[in-house]
């Protein structure tokens, strides 16, 4: 009798038929759901087709090109050329012979890491072909002459927006990644994607609010934001935390920091081994932290003059009267460090000399070159944006966080449209990326004030351009000790013109540059042993003059601050405990950073 075979085994799965008819019903009404509210709040809220104002832009640029050209059919040729030897290469690729690539990706780039990019064929072809597309028209828009410089800015910026979001890596047949999974599952990843992308369209309330990491596993002042101490003042503006000291004697002069009002303070305490709180208190200092309001439609009115005021004065008198020491020293984080530096030049004119040092954390003064953050400042873009924070009593914070996440697309938004939506995953818990996804809300008066007076017109470098509370300032008055920390890979404030900043001061100025970004250069605990810093006692015309006379040094850069403030002021006083000085209102983090936009 002959022997039976049994059938091969396959990884194939056949998807459950209830598990389908269940989340495909719950998909339908939900998504009608979603769609009608959406259609009834564009009706109400009068979007325009073009808030950010692109299409002009890439009008002007269209007409340059068909005056000229010359430089498109060079770079058609270029690309044709580069497509017939893809072509070539990919064939014999397929006959068993060895090609090289015509185009390589940048080994860092996370989008190809599958081995089935470099190994089939099929998906080779699709990604040199990309790349190859890519570069055209990054060569195109490149050699447009007679653009203005903003105008070119924000081509370049969208065209690359353009680029990101049509890679092969994001779509289910192109991605070799996506369409194992879904064979593998039976195309439940799909449906699970399908729920999360509605999830996430119903926490945006039908904009599409990206979920980066598990926020449930994470709770303000639970696992995060964890470092003692006590809430001992409040306003409407802030909450003021005193954090409990772990030394017997600590510095004579206070240390107060003001984290920008864009994002909450938690950044400085995400959890013990990253906190910069505890380092802080650690090496003895007396440390206060500003944790700003997330201010709803009633703070509407209060503008960058209040910020001033309730913020860094009210924290100075705070202080005092809970330390009974008139002297501080003082840290400014981002937007938090431009306001310090013009309430700096406002004491300055008024012969306020409270603050002995101020420390300023990738921070921007100078806002000539803002990076890439100057493609949404213009005048159009501004005035759309006032009318919408107008009408509803503040700006969003997502619409923020939209707009810092776009500045790096692949991994902050394209990476989880690939997770979340078409591999059918939950996002890993990361506690920088809930930090991250905690957005805040700002006033429009004071948003509006920022925007217009730093970002459009500088008037913070220029002697006499600001003035705060009808005071003008000048940053170049300011003549205390100052420390700035830049990053080099920052794509928020650009470190070169932060450094063009640091040399408006008048005081003796310490700039040094870590690796890495915005966050993760700044967050460099020494235990971490990850990123390294760079040093020069001199700080000469140009930022290209210093990095050639710079040491780089191993490590974080926070030993090195230390050593620069404990050797402005060597007197030490006994531990100050939170709640001796000004009754504590309740434990810290407090509640104002739990409010959620």
């Amino acid at each position: 009798m002959p022997e039976t075979k049994e059938p091969e085994q396959t990884d194939i799965k056949l998807p459950d038929p209830e598990f389908m008819g269940r989340s495909m019903a719950d998909i339908a009404a939900r998504s009608q759901r979603l769609v009608n509210d959406w259609l009834k709040r564009q009706a109400q809220e009068g979007v325009s087709l073009d808030p950010l104002n692109v299409g002009g832009a890439f009008l002007e640029m269209t007409a340059k090109l068909l005056a000229n050209p010359t430089v498109l059919m060079r770079a058609q040729m270029g690309l044709w050329k580069d497509y017939m030897t893809l072509w070539q290469n990919t064939t014999r690729r397929m006959l068993g012979e060895v090609a090289e690539p015509v185009i390589q990706s940048d080994p860092k780039d996370k989008r190809f890491v599958d081995p089935a990019w470099q190994q089939n064929e099929v998906f080779d072809f699709i990604k040199q072909s990309y790349l190859l597309s890519a570069r055209y028209i990054n060569d195109v828009i490149g050699k447009v002459d007679g653009l203005p410089p903003k105008t070119a800015q924000k081509i370049d910026f969208y065209a690359r927006q353009f680029i990101n979001a049509l890679s092969p890596s994001n779509f289910l047949l192109t991605n070799p990644e996506v369409l194992r999974r879904t064979r593998e599952s039976g195309g439940e990843n799909l449906v699970r994607g399908l729920n999360n992308l509605l999830n996430d369209l119903e926490q945006g309330r039908g904009n599409l609010r990206i979920k980066m990491t598990d926020t449930e596993a994470f709770k303000v002042g639970g696992n995060i934001a964890v470092a003692d101490g006590q809430v001992v003042f409040q306003n409407e503006l802030m909450q003021l935390i005193q954090y409990t000291p772990t030394t017997a004697k600590v510095h004579a002069r206070p240390l107060v920091i003001f984290p920008p009002w864009i994002n909450k303070f938690y950044i400085l305490d995400l959890r013990p081994k990253n906190s910069l709180v505890r380092y802080l208190v650690s090496q003895g200092h007396t440390v206060f932290m500003v944790s700003w309001v997330n201010p709803d439609a009633s703070l509407a009115g209060k503008n960058f003059d209040d910020y001033m005021v309730e913020g860094v004065f009210a924290a100075l008198d705070a202080i005092e009267k809970a330390t009974e020491t008139r002297e501080v020293n003082a840290i400014g984080y981002c937007l938090g460090g431009t306001l310090l530096a013009a309430t700096l030049a406002y004491m300055k004119a008024r012969g306020d000399d409270r603050v002995k040092s101020a420390t300023f954390l990738v921070t921007l003064t100078d806002f000539s070159d803002a990076g890439e953050l100057g493609v949404f400042i213009d005048e159009e873009q501004l005035s759309t944006l006032e009318e919408r924070m107008q009408r509803r009593g503040y700006l969003e914070g997502n619409e923020m966080a939209t707009t810092f996440n776009m500045l790096r697309a692949n991994d902050l938004i394209w990476s989880f449209v690939v997770n979340n939506y078409l591999l059918g995953k939950e996002p890993f818990p990361f506690d920088l990326l809930y930090w991250n996804s905690d957005a805040t809300r700002m006033p429009p008066a004071m948003h509006s004030f920022y925007l217009r007076n730093m970002y459009q017109k500088n008037l913070l470098s220029q002697p006499g351009g600001l003035s705060m509370k009808g005071v003008p300032v000048d940053l170049r008055k300011i003549d205390i000790p100052v420390y700035f920390l830049s990053c080099r890979e920052d794509h928020i404030a650009p470190w070169t013109s932060t450094y063009r900043g640091a040399r408006l001061f008048s005081g003796k100025a310490r700039f040094v540059l870590a690796a890495s970004g915005h966050i993760a250069g700044v967050v460099n605990p020494p235990e971490g042993g990850k990123y390294n810093h760079f040093i020069n006692d001199a700080l000469p015309d140009t930022a290209d003059a210093w990095v050639e006379g710079a040491t780089e040094v191993a490590g974080s850069w926070w030993p090195d601050w230390q050593h620069w403030v404990a050797g402005l002021d060597h007197s030490k006083v006994p531990a100050r405990i939170p709640g001796e000085g000004l009754q504590a209102i309740e434990p810290a983090p407090g509640t104002y950073v739990t409010v959620r936009a």
